[in-house]
């Protein structure tokens, strides 16, 4: 099972900064509903302190984490260590899309660092956090981040990244509305 920690402590805070890669999870209240597991890189994850935590989220071709978290607050959060001694950590809490324009993103935002091609913020509450020993994990050698995504996003331009947010992002894959899909309405 590993140890179990009522928060955040500043060995684990490191370790999560220490990272180039971490899994967000989310699930529907259905039984029928489709779990999601999502990687994320760049330097977007901050402990916000010892019981929340909050990434910057850019648009994606998909939005399920907005959707759960609208529907039922569920979030874990994995970071593996794939250099040095083995680890895991989990994040488990209850977790929430904060938009632009609204009095949390004036409050969280600064924390960040916000691209044009920004989506949201995940913030969470977290009431459990778990290490564990990673000896399965592989080993890896970090080469950098990829650029991609901002290639993309700026040949896009403003009107055709909120053009693919209207197209892609209102939704999760099993219908239920996420918070981008609320405010449009």
């Amino acid at each position: 099972m590993g140890k179990l920690h009522d928060a955040i402590k500043p060995a684990h805070k490191e370790f999560i900064e220490n990272q180039h890669i971490f899994f967000v999870s989310t699930a529907p209240l259905s039984a029928d509903g489709r779990v999601n597991l999502s990687p994320k890189g760049l330097d977007c994850f901050r402990v916000l302190s010892d019981t929340k935590v909050g990434y910057m989220d850019l648009i994606s071709s998909g939005n399920e984490t907005s959707a759960h978290t609208l529907e039922n607050g569920r979030i874990t959060f994995m970071f593996c260590s794939f250099e040095g001694a083995p680890n895991i950590l989990r994040l488990y809490g209850k977790g929430i899309t904060v938009l632009q324009g609204s009095a949390e993103w004036d409050h969280y935002a600064p924390h960040f660092t916000i691209y044009p091609s920004t989506r949201q913020l995940i913030i969470a509450d977290i009431d459990l956090v778990q290490t564990s020993c990673g000896f399965g994990v592989p080993l890896y050698q970090y080469q950098g981040e990829r650029d991609i995504h901002f290639e993309w996003a700026e040949k896009k331009g403003a009107d055709g990244l909120h053009e693919y947010v209207q197209q892609n992002n209102l939704k999760s894959l099993d219908g239920l509305p996420t918070s981008l899909g609320l405010k449009e309405s």
